[in-house]
């Protein structure tokens, strides 16, 4: 009878078209982003990501375009 560490815990979302940044990641003005990339644009984080996984990558450019656009005016080099 121990605790399961897994109940009640969503598995975190992982999809092949997130890109990867690095923490010392700045726009081409220098300015620093004011969070990590995992919080930054939460709304087309999560419509690019149902897309995806409802559509396919192929299907939802414009989703992922929206969501790095969003990402670069946050101040994150993608």
């Amino acid at each position: 009878m121990g605790n399961n560490a897994s109940q009640g815990v969503a598995a975190p979302s992982v999809s092949a078209a997130q890109p990867v940044t690095t923490a010392s990641a700045a726009s081409a003005s220098g300015e620093k982003p004011k969070c990590k990339a995992c919080c930054a644009c939460p709304e087309t984080k999560r419509a690019r990501d149902a897309c995806i996984v409802e559509n396919g990558e192929e299907n939802c450019s414009a989703l992922i375009e929206a969501h790095k656009k969003c990402m670069r005016d946050a101040g994150f080099n993608i």
